[in-house]
């Protein structure tokens, strides 16, 4: 049977200790759009929250449990380190961060990463965040038809100790920002890094489960005796927009993520259909994978299964959408519950915290 080969990102879910407050970062500082308030549906009594663009298209979703008793969280062995945005330009990014720092939250970058330039952030619950310019691209150093071929390491000025970083520091946009432009426009989900302790391993394990391909070897330019890998829905003419996972190489033995609140709960890959959902699904358990029964999540049907570092992974369907329980102009700005939990609306609303 040939692997399936998911065609991206679908979404990333987080952990957040208060709704109203991270949905006044995404929402009015990232301005990301609402696409839906629900709650989650294995714990009704928390809002579960989408952001993404008008549509809430695969490749663009940011999705937060609200866990307010939930322990602190953080990165680590089979874990998320940071989950980058995508935007044009440059000039767009040097915006941003005129923008976020005009909000009050501190910005690193702009990072020359040589593939794109990106600036760093943190939500308020800790989780880093990135937005990443488009270009130059993976084929800036290696031909498009042979990336990840081997190994590069990047110059001196990429170098964390061997860069100016106080021209880093200094570069910014000249005026003030009084709102979000078009060049400032978030085009989805860039990338999302994770940690491993065996890239190598991995590397076979997101080939022979999502037909992920690699696209750049290289070594963490704020770490460089780390690894680096990229793997992305690459057919050896294309990378296709918000398929890139990246993961820094630690040393066995690291301390592993910690769930709860500022960190990534799972990340979720696409599948095209409910029939290729359930390819993916025979070819984990021919691998011996451990992997769940279908589960319907309203929006888009799911799987889930761990990664060899740990990595708690989901692949869900394009479809049906956002558009099954609000009309697309209005997504967002009502609470949306399953089937099975419309009889109990009434207690559910009633104990979920107001978000204003």
């Amino acid at each position: 049977m040939p692997v399936p080969v998911t065609a991206g990102l679908h979404h990333i879910t987080l952990v957040a200790r208060d709704a109203r407050r991270t949905l006044g970062f995404y929402r009015d500082v990232l301005g990301l759009g609402l696409v839906k308030r629900t709650v989650n549906f294995d714990d009704p009594g928390s809002h579960h929250l989408y952001f993404g663009d008008a549509q809430g298209r695969p490749g663009t979703l940011v999705t937060v449990f609200e866990w307010p008793r939930a322990p602190r969280g953080g990165f680590g062995l089979g874990g998320v380190h940071h989950l980058a945005f995508g935007v044009a330009s440059p000039e767009g990014q040097l915006q941003w961060k005129r923008w976020l720092l005009q909000h009050g939250v501190p910005v690193s970058g702009p990072y020359d990463r040589k593939w794109f330039t990106s600036i760093y952030f943190a939500d308020p619950d800790g989780q880093v965040l990135e937005i990443a310019t488009k270009g130059p691209g993976y084929a800036v150093d290696e031909p498009l038809e042979a990336l990840g071929q081997r190994v590069i390491v990047p110059g001196d000025g990429h170098l964390r100790g061997r860069r100016d970083e106080r021209d880093i520091a200094a570069a910014t946009w000249p005026e003030p920002i009084a709102a979000i432009t078009p060049a400032m426009a978030l085009e989805g989900l860039h990338h999302v890094t994770g940690i491993t302790d065996d890239v190598a391993r991995m590397h076979d394990f997101l080939g022979e489960a999502l037909g992920l391909r690699l696209v750049k070897k290289s070594v963490n330019q704020d770490d460089p005796d780390a690894a680096h890998w990229f793997w992305a829905n690459y057919d050896g003419t294309r990378v296709a927009d918000h398929s890139a996972y990246t993961l820094f190489g630690w040393p066995p033995g690291v301390r592993a993520a910690r769930p709860g609140v500022g960190q990534a709960h799972h990340l979720a890959f696409r599948a095209a259909s409910a029939e290729e959902q359930l390819a993916f699904q025979d070819r984990l358990r021919a691998m011996g994978v451990s992997v769940s029964d279908v589960m319907d999540r309203t929006y888009f049907q799911s799987i889930y299964f761990r990664a060899p570092d740990g990595m708690l992974f989901e692949i869900a369907t394009d479809a049906p959408g956002f558009t099954v329980d609000e009309p697309a102009e209005a997504l967002g700005r009502t609470l949306c519950l399953p089937a099975w939990l419309e009889a109990e609306r009434e207690a559910i609303a009633g104990e979920l915290p107001p978000l204003g």
